[in-house]
C-alpha cells in the first residue's frame, strides 16, 4: 500500500522495539484492515479498493467518503457540538469580561489562565489518551466544560456576575483555568482518537472534513453567539453553549470502545519521558513536528495583528477586519474540501507545498496596501493554513504507532500553545519597524525554510 512503509531511508525506528516496529509495518501493508472501528461499517461500496471503476456519481465522490463510516459519523456530530460551543464562547467570553471590568488587561489574564493550564496538562492529556479508552476521556471532558458555562450561566442569570462586582474578574478567571486544564487533558484523545475510527487511507479524507466543520463553525459561531447577545443577553449564551456541549456529549456516548493501549509499571512522568524519547530517536516524527512547529511560529501570528493592518495599513475599520477573518475562512473551507478529494499521495511534498503557498501569500498581503489586492491573498492564507493543519495532523496519525500516538498527538498541540510567544515578539518587532515588516519578516523566513525542506529534506518529500 505505501511503498515508504518499508524504505528504511523514510522510517527510522531505532529507538522503537521490534514489535512495535513490525507492528506497525503490518498496519501500512494491511492498509485499512482491522484498526478502525468503523471501517467495516457502511464505508464497503464506494471507497473503490478493487475491481471496475464504479460509475461517477455524488455518492462515489471521494470528498465525503469518511461519512460512510457510522462511527465518524458519530465522532464528528460531537466534535461539531464541542467547536460550536468553543467558537461562540471565544467571542462571548472576552466581550463580558471587557464589559465587567472595562480592562484590556483582563482580555489577556483571561487568555492567559486558559492557554497556561492547557499548555501544562498537554503531555498528560497523551498519556491518558495511551492509557484509557479516549471515548471516556471525550465524555469527561467535555461534561466539565459544559458544567463550566452552564456555572457561568447561572451566576449571569442571578446577577451574581455583574458590572461593577469586584469579584467578577476572579469568577471568570477560576471557570478559565477549569476549561484549559480539561481541555490540555481531553484535546490528545480527540486528536488520537480519530486514527481509531477510520482506516489509515481514509484518514487525509477525515482530517480535511473534521477542519471544515471547524472553519465552517469560525464563521458562523461568532455570529451566532453576537446575536444572542445583542437580543437576548450574555446568559442566554451561555445556556447555548451548554446545550452544545450537551450535544457533544450525547454522540461521544453513543460511539463504540476503541482500541487502548493500557500501559502498566510506570508513572506517568515515566510514560511522558518515554514520549519525548521515541520522538527524539525517530527522525521522521521529530522532522515533521519541528517543521509544523517552525510553520506556525512564524505564520500565525498575522491573526494577532490583523487588526492593525485594518486600521492602520488598509483602513478599512472593523468591518474591514470582519471581512478579512470571513474570506481567510473561505479560503480555509476551499482547501479543506481539495484535500478531502485527493488520493493519499506526496502528502509530504503537499505539506511543504502548502507551507509555501503561506509564505508567500503573507508576504505579499503584509506589504499590500491595495483592499482587493489584500481580499484575494488572505484566501490563499487561509488555503495554506488548512493544508499545514491537515497534512502534519494526517502524517503524524498514520506513521507514529498507536502505542505512542497520544503522547505524540499531545506534543503536536503543544506547539500551538507556544504561538503566544512568537505573538510576543512580531507584536515587539511590528512597535519597532512597523506591522508590515513584522508579519512579511516572518513569512519571508517561512518561505525560505518551505523551499529548503523542498530541496534538501527528501525524506519528508517522499512522504506518501
Amino acid at each position: 500500500m505505501d511503498e515508504t512503509a518499508g524504505d528504511p531511508q523514510l522510517r527510522a525506528r531505532s529507538s522503537v522495539p521490534t514489535a512495535i516496529r513490525e507492528d506497525t509495518a503490518d498496519r501500512r501493508q494491511n492498509g485499512a484492515g482491522g484498526r478502525a472501528v468503523g471501517a467495516g461499517m457502511g464505508m464497503g461500496g464506494g471507497m473503490g479498493g478493487g475491481g471496475g471503476a464504479a460509475p461517477m456519481s455524488l455518492r462515489n465522490l471521494r470528498t465525503f467518503s469518511s461519512f460512510r463510516n457510522p462511527v465518524y459519523r458519530l465522532f464528528y456530530a460531537s466534535m461539531l457540538g464541542q467547536m460550536g460551543a468553543m467558537n461562540m464562547e471565544m467571542m462571548a467570553r472576552g466581550l463580558l469580561v471587557y464589559r465587567l471590568t472595562g480592562s484590556a488587561f483582563a482580555l489577556g489574564l483571561i487568555a492567559l489562565a486558559q492557554s497556561v493550564p492547557m499548555l501544562l496538562f498537554s503531555l498528560f492529556g497523551g498519556v491518558l489518551a495511551d492509557r484509557v479508552q479516549k471515548k471516556h476521556v471525550l465524555m469527561v471532558g467535555q461534561g466539565v466544560s459544559g458544567v463550566v458555562v452552564l456555572g457561568v450561566a447561572i451566576a449571569l442569570s442571578t446577577g451574581f456576575l455583574r458590572e461593577g462586582y469586584a469579584g467578577a474578574l476572579w469568577v471568570l478567571l477560576g471557570a478559565s483555568v477549569i476549561k484549559g486544564t480539561a481541555q490540555g487533558l481531553m484535546m490528545p484523545s480527540r486528536q488520537a482518537l480519530l486514527g481509531e475510527v477510520v482506516s489509515e487511507e481514509q484518514l487525509m479524507n477525515a482530517v480535511a472534513l473534521n477542519n471544515f466543520g471547524q472553519n465552517m463553525f469560525r464563521l458562523l459561531a461568532p455570529a451566532l453567539a453576537g446575536f444572542l447577545i445583542a437580543f437576548f443577553g450574555f446568559a442566554s449564551t451561555y445556556y447555548t453553549m451548554t446545550a452544545m456541549y450537551a450535544i457533544a456529549v450525547f454522540f461521544v456516548v453513543l460511539m463504540p470502545r476503541t482500541g487502548t493501549m493500557s500501559i502498566r509499571g510506570r508513572g506517568a512522568l515515566g510514560e511522558i519521558k518515554d514520549g519525548i524519547r521515541y520522538v527524539r530517536h525517530d527522525a521522521l516524527i521529530g522532522m515533521i513536528l519541528i517543521v509544523t512547529l517552525l510553520t506556525v511560529l512564524l505564520s500565525m501570528p498575522y491573526m494577532t495583528l490583523l487588526p492593525v493592518f485594518s486600521e492602520k495599513v488598509l483602513d478599512v475599520g472593523a468591518s474591514g477586519l470582519g471581512i478579512l477573518i470571513s474570506v481567510s475562512g473561505v479560503g480555509a473551507l476551499i482547501g479543506s474540501i481539495i484535500l478531502a478529494s485527493l488520493p493519499n499521495k506526496r502528502r509530504g511534498a503537499m505539506l511543504m507545498v502548502g507551507s509555501l503557498i503561506l509564505g508567500v501569500a503573507l508576504v505579499g498581503f503584509a506589504f499590500s496596501s491595495s483592499w482587493y489586492l489584500s481580499l484575494a491573498l488572505i484566501v490563499f492564507v487561509g488555503l495554506g493554513q488548512t493544508a499545514r493543519m491537515t497534512l502534519s495532523n494526517t502524517l503524524l496519525m498514520y506513521y507514529v504507532p498507536d502505542q505512542y500516538r497520544g503522547r505524540v498527538m499531545s506534543i503536536y498541540m503543544m506547539e500551538f500553545g507556544l504561538t503566544s510567544f512568537s505573538v510576543f515578539f512580531a507584536a515587539l518587532v511590528a512597535d519597532a519597524v512597523g506591522v508590515q515588516w513584522s508579519v512579511g519578516g516572518l513569512a519571508m523566513v517561512l518561505v525560505i525554510l518551505s523551499i529548503v525542506v523542498l530541496l534538501f529534506v527528501p525524506r519528508l518529500r517522499r512522504l506518501d
